[in-house]
C-alpha cells in the first residue's frame, strides 16, 4: 500500500467521523501533537486527521482507530456507534475503487464532550 493510499484512507476516515451528527472534533494523540510539532508539515495534512490511526496489517486488513469529541447533547454510544460504521463504510469503499477488498475493523475511543 503506497503512502499516498494510506493518507487517502486517513482523510477518508477523518471525513466519514466528521461527517456524522454530535461529533465535534477528532482529538490527536499525544505521539501525533509531539510529530506536528517535530515536522511543522501539518499544513499538508487534512483538519483534524491527526485523531485517526490507521494501520494496514500483513495480512491485508486494515484497523482504523478514531479518537473524537462528542458535543455534550448527544448520546456518546450511539454517536460512536455510528462513527464506526461510517468509518468503517467509507474506508471499504475507498479501498473498492482502489480494486481492494480487505476487511476493515474500527475502533473508536471519545475521548470528551463539549
Amino acid at each position: 500500500m503506497t503512502s499516498t493510499r494510506n493518507r487517502d484512507v486517513h482523510q477518508t476516515a477523518a471525513l466519514a467521523a466528521l461527517g456524522v451528527p454530535g461529533v465535534s472534533a477528532l482529538q490527536p494523540g499525544l505521539a501525533d501533537r509531539l510529530a506536528a510539532v517535530a515536522s511543522r508539515a501539518q499544513a499538508a495534512s487534512l483538519p483534524g486527521e491527526a485523531g485517526i490511526r490507521a494501520e494496514h496489517t500483513p495480512e491485508g486488513d486494515w484497523h482504523v482507530e478514531v479518537r473524537c469529541v462528542v458535543h455534550e447533547d448527544h448520546r456518546v454510544l450511539h454517536v460512536a456507534q455510528q462513527v464506526r460504521e461510517h468509518v468503517r463504510t467509507a474506508v471499504t469503499a475507498l479501498l473498492a475503487q482502489h480494486g481492494t477488498t480487505a476487511p476493515v475493523t474500527v475502533l473508536v475511543t471519545v475521548t470528551r464532550t463539549v
